[in-house]
């Protein structure tokens, strides 16, 4: 503003010495040659001043276009501003070029990006993996042209590696359809709560060839993945730091194994929520959604299209050939796949170690579903009992049937020394572990909350945590 007065004052001079020689008619067209002729002069004045002189036939576009250049520059203050000190206008052009020179944006690739946005957002606590349904932070699937399908028709026997590690393990399609869950009332060493048998419809899916090993488990379990990658200097992408978000289990005080064997072997002790958190952190290492099955999925592939009491018949004496039990186990279990698969391909689906399911068990459950259900599933709601199947090398014969059911109880935690007791292992579970599946269809964000970690869950957890004193 200062020198548009400064201007001002130069012009009234001019007009004022050329009204003594000119007539009041010339007057008005010459004061207007001699404003835009004072232009160079005024210029060559304000040369002298600390502010450089805009041309005063573009003062005005000058100072529209001034204001607003600044609005994008969040630490300089509102173009109102600006026109209250003018003086300082040129300076502040100056500081709105410096941020770009000084701090430039950093340099993100396209697999970082995602990942510096989803840290972001953790950060201001907007989504904590943990917690939130898998396939609301779910990342772009690996490639792995076998694991696609956009039907059925289209399904295969896959393989999944794992990233970043050289563990593998196969994954075998179910084919979608109706059978009768439970058992008819004349099976021999059939229970109450197999009964009344209802239809039930079920989507395709893809099952675990075999259980979940060792090697596999404590990737997750014991943080080996994270210290493997440290140790080889293994950028993080997003796959891997989506993972490293996840909760891990505290160390185990015994070696869960108890002696049985690690490398091959089937994994056991954890609890069903331990279970379904490995789910989760396969799920981000692979950008696949993988979780454990329901029960009336499980019992499905177990019968695998058959009616009779195990999947190969209702002949318990062929049962060495297919399952790890009381009468040939040695009183352990055994490495997964030495026996003969069930019709679709999976193995040790009788025997060998019981494998957990989503669901809470509840004695009457198939009287509650009624006649017909369309994919059934019971989020747990308490500690006890909850589903696992299949039976265990510790079983007898009639309890590895498919239709067989079992629930957790508080004996397998009786030895656990800990205060408060564990919510991610079962020190006298060693007959317990599990296998995954994949839905070919991923479920909505909303149909996802009933296969993940439940609310009841989430408390146990934050309540465990605040136990431990922030140890976990």
């Amino acid at each position: 503003m200062s020198s548009v007065v400064r201007q001002r004052h130069f012009v009234q001079w001019s007009v004022s010495c050329f009204a003594v020689a000119l007539f009041a008619v010339m007057l008005g067209c010459e004061a207007g040659k001699t404003e835009k002729k004072a232009t160079p002069s005024d210029s060559t004045a304000t040369k002298e001043s600390p502010a450089p002189q805009a041309p005063a036939g573009e003062e005005s576009k000058s100072a529209a276009k001034d204001a607003p250049s600044i609005e994008p520059v969040k630490d300089l203050p509102a173009p109102k501003d600006a026109a209250k000190e003018p003086a300082k206008e040129p300076a502040k052009k100056e500081a709105a070029k410096e941020p770009a020179k000084k701090d430039p944006a950093p340099k993100t690739s396209a697999v970082e990006a995602p990942v510096a946005a989803k840290v972001a957002s953790q950060a201001a606590g907007d989504l904590n993996p943990t917690m939130e349904v898998t396939v609301k932070w779910l990342p772009k699937a690996l490639p792995n042209a076998d694991s696609e399908a956009k039907d059925q028709a289209g399904m295969k026997k896959y393989t999944e590696q794992i990233q970043s590690t050289d563990l593998k393990f196969d994954m075998v399609p179910i084919p979608g359809g109706t059978y009768k869950m439970g058992s008819p009332d004349g099976e021999k060493g059939r229970k109450p709560d197999e009964g009344p048998q209802v239809e039930i419809k079920l989507e395709p899916f893809w099952m675990g060839a075999h259980e979940v090993t060792w090697g596999e488990y404590e990737l997750w379990g014991l943080g080996l993945d994270q210290q493997r990658r440290k140790a080889k200097d293994v950028d993080k992408n997003e796959w891997n730091q989506t993972a490293d978000a996840l909760a891990i289990p505290t160390k185990p005080y015994a070696d869960m194994t108890f002696g049985m064997g690690r490398e091959g072997y089937p994994a056991v002790c954890m609890t069903q929520f331990a279970a379904k958190m490995y789910c989760k952190w396969l799920s981000a290492k692979t950008g696949r959604y993988y979780r454990l099955p329901t029960e009336a999925e499980w019992e499905y592939a177990a019968k695998a299209g058959t009616t009779t009491a195990y999947s190969f018949g209702d002949d318990p004496k062929k049962l060495g050939d297919y399952a790890w039990f009381e009468g040939n186990s040695d009183e352990k279990y055994h490495k997964i796949g030495l026996k003969k698969p069930n019709p679709w391909g999976l193995y040790d689906m009788h025997g060998n170690v019981a494998e957990w399911c989503l669901d809470q068990y509840v004695a009457d459950r198939y009287k509650q579903l009624g006649d017909k259900a369309d994919g059934p599933v019971l989020p747990v709601t308490k500690t006890y009992p909850q589903v696992a199947r299949g039976g265990a090398w510790t079983d007898e014969a009639a309890l590895l049937r498919s239709a067989a059911r079992r629930g957790s109880t508080k004996d397998w935690k009786a030895q656990d020394p800990q205060i408060p007791q564990s919510i991610w292992y079962f020190t006298d579970a060693n007959f317990v572990g599990f296998r995954i599946v994949r839905p070919l269809r991923t479920p909505t964000a909303e149909e996802a909350v009933k296969y993940d970690v439940t609310e009841y869950e989430k408390q146990e957890l934050l309540d465990y945590k605040k136990a431990q004193a922030g140890k976990q």
